[in-house]
């Protein structure tokens, strides 16, 4: 996995890159909702976080790393790791298991979990401990902050990553869908793997008026807690395309038939997220009539209603007339 003892030269290197890619999610409006995000991004070091990762080419993937012996390859690391793209960062037999997010992603998210001062937050999906150290750094005390991931290599190198960069926040080895149930309560939870249902757990470790921000339905729902067995909100605006959540075994949903249906609706964003969203109650024809008849709704006209275990997606109203059960085959 190498160290953490970054050539000289690099660091020099990083500073403005680190600044370009801070002025770049500003501009991309990311932190407009909490704008002390800008500050923690220009003060925490993402390339403490990759000190390797996968880049793909034609054929498969390509390893970038910072202990590189050509002093291109390593620069070629550093200046990859301040884009604003997501970073594979573990592959196993294939197939990536662990990115470091997009950060103007990362940014949005962040600023929609509105995080305040004193406030204990829970992350599932530990990845490179890039966005736990973002919460420690804002929260300015690490026990605040508890990170989750069913990986050992994950959480161990992650571990690693968060001391390099000064950060000592709660890292545990577990199920995510199981939270973390002797550091609740909590006041705010954000996954950052895709869920196919909200765990029960999650609400139920929250406090009543906590915030969960997860990744559902190639989008980002954001859910205020009522009690321990209710939660109910929005999705934000933007796409979000995560690494599945690992864990207990949950079964995908087998791709829509799109058959016969126009290519314009199809290749569009927000009808796949209605797809995703009612995958198992609507067909995609009567998707694709829902979609035309509401005037092809944005993201953030969509909810969810979180019951115990009973998930439903809702437009516009969870009373109106546009209320469906989640996607069939989970648990």
């Amino acid at each position: 996995m190498g160290g953490h003892a970054v050539r000289p030269e690099l660091e020099e290197l990083a500073v403005p890159a680190r600044d370009a890619l801070v002025r770049e999610i500003e501009a991309s409006g990311a932190f407009d909702d909490d704008p002390v995000w800008r500050e923690v991004f220009a003060a925490v070091p993402r390339h403490l976080f990759v000190p390797s990762y996968y880049v793909g080419v034609v054929g498969g993937y390509e390893r970038r790393w910072g202990e590189s012996p050509d002093p291109e390859a390593r620069e070629r690391w550093l200046r990859g790791a301040y884009q604003d793209t997501p970073l594979a960062t573990l592959l196993r037999d294939g197939e990536l298991l662990s990115s470091s997010s997009q950060p103007s992603l990362m940014a949005q998210m962040l600023a929609a979990l509105g995080v305040r001062d004193g406030d204990r937050v829970l992350e599932i999906g530990t990845g490179s401990g890039y966005n736990a150290a973002l919460l420690a750094h804002r929260l300015g005390d690490d026990d605040l902050v508890t990170t989750i991931d069913l990986d050992p290599e994950i959480t161990e190198s992650a571990r690693r990553h968060l001391a390099a960069a000064g950060h000592h926040p709660a890292v545990v080895t577990g199920d995510g869908a199981r939270g973390v149930p002797a550091r609740a309560p909590f006041d705010r939870i954000i996954a950052t793997c895709a869920l196919p249902s909200i765990p029960p757990a999650w609400p139920a470790q929250c406090r009543p008026g906590g915030r969960i921000l997860a990744p559902y339905a190639t989008g980002v729902i954001a859910l205020t807690v009522r009690d321990a067995g209710h939660a109910e909100g929005r999705f934000l605006h933007t796409p979000a395309y995560f690494v599945p959540l690992r864990g207990a075994s949950r079964a995908r949903p087998t791709p829509p038939d799109v058959t016969g249906l126009p290519d314009e609706a199809v290749q569009n964003d927000l009808f796949r997220f209605l797809l995703a969203l009612t995958a198992g109650s609507l067909d995609p024809r009567e998707a694709y009539e829902v979609w035309e008849r509401t005037g092809r709704p944005q993201r953030e006209r969509y909810g969810l209603t979180v019951d115990g275990d009973d998930t439903r997606a809702w437009l516009d109203d969870p009373g109106g007339p546009d209320v469906w059960p989640p996607p069939s085959g989970q648990d």
